[in-house]
């Protein structure tokens, strides 16, 4: 029976960690919140409470900039499994430093505390998501990011809204020392039920100039385009997040003229939101890092937050506004709809990135790469803080119009990242075709191995089975393709972006057939996964043509094993040649049903073209 993505909670190579980090992040924001709750009561004589505020913050992401470099490198060096533990186990030990001093309401004193706690999750960071792909397999990843998602969100909500649920701005403080330590050692008690996580990279040298490793490890994230792109991503997300949950204070009080319960239901609203598309995320990605719903959250985050600006113009102005009167408004459930579908959409973009950025990460140095990310986010996360003090500080916007900039900002950075990394919008294109257009079922796909080198041979049918076959397949293909299909207009800017080889007959142009051969070997010699369609045109009677030596070719150049697969369905589609030239007729049906079988591994030294027409064959006609 297929498992949902909940039953990785029961699992010990997941469960432990997972909650480990969820009372993690619950004790930050709890501990942060009685602290703001505390400031606030104007404790401290001469004081402000903004000035309190900003600098409680600036001490909380002051470490990440001086030691996530630091951080990365014991991640890479060390057992991850014992580092969790000993960083939970000094989480205890500063909350019981917090707890003495909210007993005795020292400021001051808890404003080192939370430099420290600053500190401990500088460190844990680089674990949290380095120590996922240790413990899960490719085809788990999307579901153990989302679930690691969800979880942090629903901390910080629960713990941002703790302190009006509990009144900690008047309970008695040790209610509050209790709840921190007792938090710190629940975490602590789940963190030795994680397994053992080797090091990455033990030989690993501690570089103790961390202005310079900063840097280097930067260089690590950027080795490879598309991770860089995703760090870029990740923290463009925390740019987004720190500016809407830092307005929607001022939002509310100023605009909305609400209580704190309308706060907390707002905060909530949107803390729900991005939990909700995360577990979305891993339905609609099919236990595959997804990278196409990317852009589909750039795009609902844009849509939703331009709407959040006009949704504010149907509220009644100068009335204070209850829970209840905020519900009986049309606009109140507008707003509400867009703080959701901007959480939901935030969901659908930031679970694949971090999968991305794990899938495609050179492994002795992941725990430094997210580490990069940590440092950007710090850095997005005080721009974010300065872009709202100068638009709304200086330049006087109004908080809609500042969501608005942000809405219209987040377009302009989605179009340079999808520009330098189109395959973030190839991957939305097949995903969109793939759920949209058709309902693909699939079949023997765990034949094709996770990692290393193997060559698929399918029948063809339309010009979009490349596509299809890119959508169900678990790892990147290389397909080999007919030169005029690679060159058709359109179609060709999403091949090359593939790494599409376009092939021709050895007679008709000689050197596009040798540089195809040569790009084939270069691939599989790189542990690539190259497809090929045999029949070298698409079929032009729906019938299965014969299979051109050309695959014998490949593998006697390059043993690999081989994976025969067949799709049907697709004959007397728009894209295939039934009743005249494809692409010329206007489509009769929709949401059609495709089937893609993948037959058992043939051996190198056992691949023969006829053998390979014949198991296609039977595929093909499987029901």
């Amino acid at each position: 029976m297929k498992e949902g993505v909940f039953s990785l909670l029961t699992k010990r190579r997941f469960g432990p960690f997972f909650f480990t980090q969820f009372l993690g992040a619950f004790n930050d924001n709890v501990f942060r919140q009685a602290l703001i709750l505390l400031i606030a009561t104007g404790v401290v004589a001469g004081a402000g409470v903004n000035t309190l505020n900003n600098v409680a913050l600036a001490l909380f992401i002051l470490p990440f900039f001086l030691f996530s470099a630091l951080a990365g490198q014991v991640a890479d060096k060390y057992d991850r499994a014992m580092l969790v533990r000993r960083i939970k186990l000094a989480e205890v030990i500063i909350m019981a430093c917090a707890a003495a001093g909210f007993f005795f309401s020292s400021v001051y004193f808890l404003l080192a505390v939370l430099f420290l706690m600053g500190l401990q999750s500088t460190f844990f960071g680089p674990i949290k998501y380095s120590i996922i792909p240790q413990h899960l397999g490719p085809r788990e990843l999307v579901s153990g990011n989302a679930l690691v998602e969800m979880g942090t969100f629903l901390a910080i909500l629960l713990g941002s809204i703790s302190g009006v649920l509990l009144k900690m701005d008047a309970a008695d403080p040790l209610i509050v020392s209790v709840s921190v330590v007792g938090l710190a050692a629940l975490g602590y008690l789940a963190s030795r039920g994680i397994p053992a996580a080797p090091a990455a990279d033990p030989g690993t040298r501690l570089e103790w100039n961390l202005w310079k490793e900063t840097w280097r490890i930067v260089g690590y994230a950027r080795e490879v385009k598309s991770v860089w792109m995703s760090v870029l991503g990740i923290s463009w997300f925390w740019f987004l997040g720190a500016a809407y949950t830092t307005q929607l204070k001022v939002y509310v009080d100023d605009y909305l003229l609400g209580t704190d319960g309308l706060y907390a239901l707002l905060l909530g609203t949107f803390s729900v939101g991005i939990g909700l598309g995360s577990w979305l995320c891993e339905k609609l990605s099919g236990h595959r890092v997804e990278l196409g719903l990317v852009p589909l959250g750039s795009i609902g985050l844009s849509l939703f937050g331009i709407d959040l600006f006009f949704s504010y113009a149907g509220l009644p102005k100068g009335v204070e506004m209850s829970i209840g009167a905020f519900l009986a408004e049309p606009s109140g459930w507008r707003v509400l709809t867009d703080l959701a579908g901007i959480g939901v959409f935030g969901g659908f973009y930031i679970v694949p990135l971090f999968a991305f950025i794990q899938q495609r990460s050179d492994p002795r140095h992941l725990a430094r790469i997210i580490a990069a990310n940590n440092i950007l986010n710090a850095l997005l996360m005080v721009a974010s803080a300065a872009t709202g003090i100068v638009l709304v500080g200086m330049l006087e916007l109004t908080v809609p119009q500042f969501f608005l900039v942000l809405a219209l900002l987040n377009v302009l950075v989605a179009a340079y990242i999808y520009s330098v990394v189109p395959e973030f919008l190839i991957r939305l294109l097949v995903w969109m075709l793939t759920n949209v257009l058709y309902r693909i079922k699939t079949r023997g796909l765990e034949h094709i191995p996770d990692e290393g080198p193997c060559l698929l041979v399918c029948n063809h049918v339309s010009y979009v089975d490349a596509l299809l076959l890119g959508g169900a397949v678990r790892r990147p293909v290389r397909f080999v393709m007919f030169k005029p299909i690679y060159d058709m207009p359109l179609l060709n800017y999403i091949f090359r972006t593939g790494k599409t080889i376009p092939i021709d007959g050895k007679e008709r142009n000689p050197e596009v057939y040798e540089r195809a051969f040569r790009r084939i070997r270069e691939e599989l010699e790189d542990g690539q996964v190259v497809c090929i369609f045999p029949e070298g045109r698409l079929t032009p009677d729906g019938e299965l043509g014969e299979f051109k030596s050309g695959v014998e070719k490949i593998v006697k150049e390059t043993p690999v094993p081989v994976i025969p697969m067949a799709l049907s369905g697709l004959w007397g589609s728009f894209f295939s040649h039934k009743g005249g030239p494809a692409l010329t007729r206007l489509p009769r049906r929709f949401w059609s049903r495709i089937t893609l079988n993948a037959g058992e591994t043939v051996a190198p030294q056992a691949v023969n073209a006829d053998d390979l027409r014949q198991r296609v064959r039977a595929l093909r006609e499987r029901p």
